[in-house]
């Protein structure tokens, strides 16, 4: 039966993630989305333009409406050259170059008709892209921008472009219809695809955290299970030494070497049976308040799983001055996972040796991780951080991977690509930026900068202390 206390661990373990992080982490799309599909806007409308001069032969002004879209383009070849394929945008970077994307569809809709134009309807598309990926407020400010400029090019514009014989003139009430459906439009898709998507982002947090702290559970349960079996074996044994012992003090002459012995036996026998009792609750032990460890013993204490007769695993500190004290770093369950992690990466690759580097100074903390293997693969190499990608062989079925337990560096895991990704997202929730890079002289480091007082302060790392 589940215990009251282990009822409400439970339930602390999987409390859901707060809605403030969760649109945080739901704000986080790629730049290549955006850039894939300025792209796509960018061919539209360039066929558009030419469809209506040359088609049709309808009178505009095809070099300020070529301009436009040439200006998208110059920007998305600026993009590619600025940063990686990989790269992930904040809410309110996403914001601004949907904020452009919006301006840029205003100004070529002010040169060909205004709202009178059947594309204003595209006015829709950049709103609702925020509502399925920004959180609430960034939605809120693109929409504000999208009802801002279709109200100004509804007042004033040029002309629709229409045959030579005349203008094709709206009537004013006509266009108030349009400008109130455009409105209405945007103002129901944007707040549909953003309800849908806060409601599965809850969703899919919920469905970790249950996952997560069954996981724990049945963890803190086989280890319950198996010290309480120890406990029980070993007690009689333990408890036959103590008596022994304190038989054989007694009959000693008091002061020899050889009663002082039997009384240390006696005592290390009772200390066994006190750390049998410990481990007959893990519970504990476990989930106990985060402990403080130096920096350098938290790593060699993380490194020591992986430490075999072919592999040597160095820990090395680099203070920025020479009597700077160590840093003392929470335990935190994202550090421990995370650092782990990487480092047991490291061991997997390596052929014989892992370095692992702790510097700090005033302002940072940085561990950097580098092995003698291989390096990261050139075809994953730009894509690394994102879910499934890997360099391990295998089938990526999943099972005791990625996912499971430390298995050292004997035997090569088959892995799903998760490993690293998890890492990652655990150690930028703890403030920290990761790094990955080849080595010239061959072999792969992996940084981790934080900014002093993240991970050292007087308070464990702020989700750490929300779990």
């Amino acid at each position: 039966m589940v215990t009251a206390e282990a009822t409400a661990k439970v339930e602390r373990t999987a409390r859901p993630i707060p809605a403030a992080r969760a649109s945080a982490i739901r704000g986080r799309v790629r730049l290549r989305t955006l850039s894939n599909l300025r792209w796509m806007a960018t061919a539209g409308q360039t066929v558009a333009l030419f469809v209506v001069y040359f088609g049709f032969n309808y009178p505009l002004p095809l070099a300020r409406c070529l301009a436009c879209v040439l200006f998208s383009a110059g920007l998305n070849i600026i993009l590619v050259f600025r940063y990686p394929p990989s790269h992930r945008l904040t809410n309110r970077e996403a914001t601004i170059y949907l904020a452009y994307d919006v301006l840029q569809l205003a100004a070529l809709l002010y040169l060909t008709g205004g709202i009178a134009n059947p594309f204003a309807l595209m006015f829709i598309a950049p709103v609702v892209i925020a509502a399925s990926t920004l959180n609430l407020g960034n939605t809120m400010i693109l929409g504000a921008i999208a009802l801002a400029a279709a109200s100004i090019i509804s007042v004033t514009h040029e002309p629709l472009p229409w045959s030579m014989d005349g203008h094709f003139d709206l009537p004013p009430l006509y266009l108030a219809g349009l400008w109130s459906s455009l409105v209405l439009g945007i103002g129901f898709t944007s707040v549909y695809a953003w309800r849908i998507s806060s409601e599965g982002a809850r969703m899919s947090a919920g469905l970790a955290a249950t996952q997560l702290a069954l996981s724990r559970e049945q963890r803190l349960s086989s280890i319950g299970a198996l010290a309480t079996a120890a406990a029980h074996e070993l007690g009689s044994p333990l408890g036959t030494i103590a008596v022994v012992a304190h038989e054989l003090e007694r009959a000693l002459p008091v002061g020899s070497a050889e009663a002082e012995d039997a009384k240390l036996l006696r005592a290390q026998a009772e200390r066994c049976r006190m750390i049998l009792m410990r481990l007959a609750r893990p519970e504990e032990a476990m989930l106990g308040s985060t402990a403080r460890l130096p920096l350098c013993a938290l790593l060699d204490d993380l490194a020591d799983t992986y430490r075999d007769e072919e592999l040597e695993i160095v820990i090395a500190a680099a203070p920025a001055q020479r009597d700077e004290p160590q840093p003392q770093v929470w335990r935190a369950p994202e550090m421990l996972h995370g650092l782990g992690n990487i480092i047991e990466n490291a061991a997997d690759f390596a052929r014989s040796r892992v370095r692992v580097e702790a510097r700090w100074s005033a302002s940072t903390i940085t561990v950097s991780v580098e092995d003698d293997g291989p390096g990261f693969a050139p075809d994953i190499f730009e894509r690394i951080g994102e879910p499934y990608i890997t360099s391990r062989p295998g089938d990526h079925a999943v099972g005791d991977t990625e996912l499971g337990p430390p298995s050292g560096n004997l035997g090569k895991r088959e892995g799903m690509g998760l490993g690293f990704f998890i890492a990652k997202t655990l150690l930028e929730q703890t403030g920290g930026t990761v790094k990955a890079l080849n080595l010239s002289e061959g072999g792969a480091r992996v940084s981790v900068t934080w900014p002093r007082g993240q991970i050292d302060g007087d308070a464990p790392p702020a989700h750490s202390q929300e779990e």
